[in-house]
C-alpha cells in the first residue's frame, strides 16, 4: 500500500511495505528531485503538516525528514513562510540510482507476483505501455 502527494513538480510516495523508513523514504525522493531537476533551487515543499496529512504518516516522521535535510544542506526552512530548496547540487552515482530502482522493481515485482503475474506479462504490459506512449 503507497499514500501518494504531488507537489508543484514531483509527486511523494511511502512504500510502507519496504522496511524504508518513511522519514528516509521522503529524503531520498527530495535528493533525487534536486539531482535530475524536478526540484530547483527555491522550490517550496509542501508544510510538514499537509505533506503528513496526504501521506497519511506521523507529522513528526515529515519533520524528521525536513530537519534532517535542513542538516545536511539540502533545503532551508523559513519559521512562518516554508521548507525551500537549497543551492546545493546533488549528484547521484549510476550505482546510487540502480541501488534505488533495483529496490523499486522487486518491491513491485513482489506484489505483481502475489497476483499471480509472471515477469513475462509484466514485460509485455510495459512495452505496450511504452508503444502508447511514443504514438
Amino acid at each position: 500500500m503507497a499514500a501518494q502527494r504531488r507537489t508543484e513538480s514531483m509527486d511523494f510516495l511511502i512504500d510502507q511495505t519496504s522496511g524504508v523508513p518513511y522519514y528516509r523514504q521522503i529524503i531520498k525522493q527530495v535528493e533525487m528531485a534536486v539531482a535530475d531537476g524536478r526540484l530547483g533551487p527555491g522550490s517550496k515543499l509542501p508544510t510538514v503538516r499537509s505533506l503528513a496529512v496526504e501521506l497519511q504518516i506521523n507529522p513528526n516522521t515529515v519533520g524528521r525528514a525536513y530537519n534532517e535535510m535542513e542538516i545536511r544542506g539540502i533545503v532551508n526552512t523559513q519559521q512562518g513562510t516554508g521548507t525551500f530548496v537549497s543551492e546545493k547540487t546533488i549528484e547521484l552515482t549510476d550505482e546510487e540510482r540502480g541501488d534505488i530502482l533495483g529496490s523499486m522493481v522487486r518491491t513491485f515485482l513482489a506484489n505483481a507476483s502475489s497476483y499471480g503475474f509472471t515477469a513475462v506479462e509484466i514485460i509485455e504490459y510495459l512495452r505496450e505501455m511504452q508503444e502508447e506512449q511514443h504514438k
